[in-house]
């Protein structure tokens, strides 16, 4: 066992630690030290402490910022391991509690969160006061199982096996336009006439949760490959582009309910379509605060379904 990890459980502090892992997370002092509320200076004594004791450098220092050493990289994993197990006992003991409390950090895509998710959590929050919520929207997946969020919102289901998941709801994409675009460049009445109007697709450097995205560019289309107007790398941007008017586009259905600036065009078209799921460790299977946002999910969606019947 190397001197980093051996000294790991002997004679070292844990805000000496804390301050490591903090350190080895941000990439720098100062950065570190606001996430710690403490000096750029407090910071580095206590990492230059820690090195001392452990007899070795933890991070090479460049202009750039920091970067682990070998022996800072086999600290740096220890931490971590630590840091989820503080966690994870946190939670557990805040469960113990009748009412669920405590903090819930809550991850899902730009789109669904901003779109969907958010008009939806007033309610949650008010019917539990006592959960702290969180909400972390990404298009890169935060890994829940290294405690990166507590429970996730994915549109594709999850490849890693320690974790549960619960499809909420199936997804379809129509054809949206804006009013202002239908009174600038008329309505498309077949897909044939798509071949004239200007089309707003995802980007080559986009990743969706689909194949065949660009549908919308092949439906109904003659000899000559359509061009579109407009290429985004992310399905929020297209739902801002189309409802600015710059052109026609594709949308998931989740996007559209509330938006009433928004007419569907082509309803006889339907693209491809996904799942959502409701995705959270194994540990925490018996958390309330996880059980019952769950549960908040599932009867929304319920009740959504319903309303559109």
């Amino acid at each position: 066992m190397d001197r980093a990890r051996e000294a790991l459980g002997q004679n070292l502090d844990w805000d000496k630690l804390r301050v490591f892992h903090a350190v080895a997370e941000a990439g720098s002092f100062t950065q570190a030290g606001e996430r710690l509320n403490l000096s750029q200076s407090a910071v580095s004594r206590q990492i230059g402490a820690l090195e001392d004791s452990l007899g070795v450098s933890l991070f090479h220092r460049h202009a750039r910022g920091l970067l682990l050493t070998e022996q800072g990289e086999h600290l740096y994993r220890a931490t971590a391991e630590m840091v989820s197990g503080l966690a994870n006992a946190t939670a557990r003991i805040m469960d113990t509690r009748e009412r669920p409390w405590g903090p819930l950090r809550i991850t899902t895509t730009v789109a669904f969160g901003s779109i969907w998710l958010t008009r939806r959590l007033k309610e949650f929050i008010e019917d539990y006061p006592d959960i702290d919520v969180s909400l972390v929207l990404s298009d890169d997946e935060l890994d829940v199982s290294m405690r990166q969020a507590d429970v996730a919102i994915r549109v594709r289901p999850p490849t890693q096996p320690d974790l549960i998941q619960r499809q909420l709801m199936g997804v379809k994409y129509r054809i949206y336009a804006a009013p202002s675009y239908i009174k600038e460049y008329g309505l498309p009445r077949t897909a044939e006439e798509l071949d004239n109007h200007r089309i707003v697709v995802y980007g080559a450097d986009a990743a969706p949760p689909v194949e065949n995205i660009n549908w919308l560019l092949d439906a109904g289309a003659g000899e000559k490959p359509r061009r579109p107007v407009l290429k985004v790398n992310n399905i929020y941007g297209i739902y801002r582009a189309v409802r600015s008017g710059i052109g026609i586009g594709a949308l998931p259905d989740y996007m559209t309910g509330h938006a009433e600036d928004l007419v569907q065009v082509l309803s006889e078209l339907e693209g491809p379509g996904f799942n959502t799921y409701f995705v959270y460790p194994e540990e925490l299977r018996q958390s309330k605060r996880v059980g019952v946002f769950r549960d908040f999910l599932i009867n929304r969606i319920r009740t959504d379904q319903l309303a559109k019947v």
